[in-house]
C-alpha cells in the first residue's frame, strides 16, 4: 500500500507539472505548433485506447472483477466525461476581448479542467491500487493526453483575459486537483473495499470517450494521404508503447 501511495503521488505531481508546458509554446510559431500537436493528439489517442484495452480492462478480467456492473460503470464513465465536456462548452461570452476583463468562459474552463484533473487523479490512484505497472501505464496515458490539453487550456486563459503569469499559475493550481483526486482514491481504499473495481471501469469509459469523441475527430479535420499515414503511425506507436509497458515487472 505504501508503494501505491509513493508511486501515485509522484505520478500526479509529474502530471500536474505538465501544466507549465504552455509557456514553451510562446516561442513557437502557430503553424509549427499545429503540425506538432496533431501528431501528439494521434499518439495520445492510441495511448488512451491502449491503456484502456491492454492494461485496465485485462486487469479487471484477471482479478475476476468483470461483471455486468463493470459494463455499467464503463458506460457511467463515458456519461461523466460527456457531461463534463458539456458543462465546459455551455458557458459563452460575447463581450469584446480586453486585457482588464476576464471572460466567464475562461473561469468555466478552469473549473471544468480542475474537475477533469481531479478525476485523472482518482484514476491514477485507483490504477496503482490494481498494480504498479497498471498505474505507470495509466500515468503515461494521462500525461500524453494532458500535453495538448494543457497547451489548449493555456491559450484559452490568455484569450480569456488573463496575463501570461496568471494563466500559468491558475493552470497549475487547477492541475493540482489531480493530487487531491489521487489522495481521495487511496484514502477511500482504506474504507471502501475494492474501490478500484468501481473507479477503473469509470476510467476505462473516460479514456474511451476522450480518445473516441475528442481526439479522433480532430484527426478528421484535415485531409491528405501522407498526413493520414503519419497520424496512423503516431496512433499505432501510442498503442505499441502501452503494449511494451505490459512487460514491466
Amino acid at each position: 500500500m505504501l508503494d501505491a501511495w509513493f508511486y501515485a503521488l509522484v505520478s500526479v505531481l509529474i502530471v500536474s507539472l505538465i501544466s507549465f508546458v504552455g509557456v514553451v509554446t510562446l516561442s513557437v510559431r502557430a503553424d509549427k505548433l499545429k503540425k506538432f500537436l496533431i501528431y501528439m493528439v494521434s499518439f495520445s489517442a492510441g495511448a488512451l485506447f491502449g491503456d484502456a484495452f491492454l492494461h485496465l480492462l485485462p486487469e479487471l478480467i484477471e482479478d475476476g472483477a468483470f461483471t455486468i456492473s463493470t459494463s455499467l460503470f464503463i458506460l457511467l464513465g463515458i456519461m461523466i466525461f460527456f457531461v463534463l465536456e458539456k458543462i465546459v462548452h455551455w458557458q459563452h461570452c460575447h463581450m469584446p476581448i480586453t486585457e482588464k476583463h476576464v471572460h466567464p468562459f475562461a473561469i468555466t474552463n478552469v473549473v471544468g479542467d480542475a474537475v477533469h484533473n481531479f478525476i485523472d487523479g482518482l484514476i491514477i490512484g485507483a490504477s496503482y491500487l490494481v498494480s504498479i505497472p497498471a498505474g505507470i501505464a495509466t500515468t503515461l496515458a494521462v500525461a500524453l493526453h494532458e500535453i495538448p490539453q494543457e497547451i489548449g487550456d493555456f491559450g484559452i486563459l490568455l484569450h480569456g483575459g488573463f496575463s501570461k503569469g496568471k494563466a500559468l499559475f491558475i493552470n497549475f493550481i487547477s492541475a493540482l486537483a489531480a493530487i487531491v483526486g489521487a489522495v481521495v482514491a487511496l484514502v477511500g481504499a482504506a474504507y471502501l473495499e475494492h474501490i478500484e473495481f468501481f473507479l477503473i471501469p469509470v476510467a476505462i469509459g473516460g479514456f474511451i470517450y476522450i480518445a473516441g469523441s475528442d481526439l479522433i475527430p480532430e484527426l478528421h479535420k484535415e485531409f491528405g494521404v501522407k498526413k493520414a499515414l503519419w497520424e496512423l503511425t503516431a496512433f499505432a506507436i501510442g498503442v505499441l508503447v502501452m503494449f511494451a509497458l505490459l512487460f514491466i515487472e
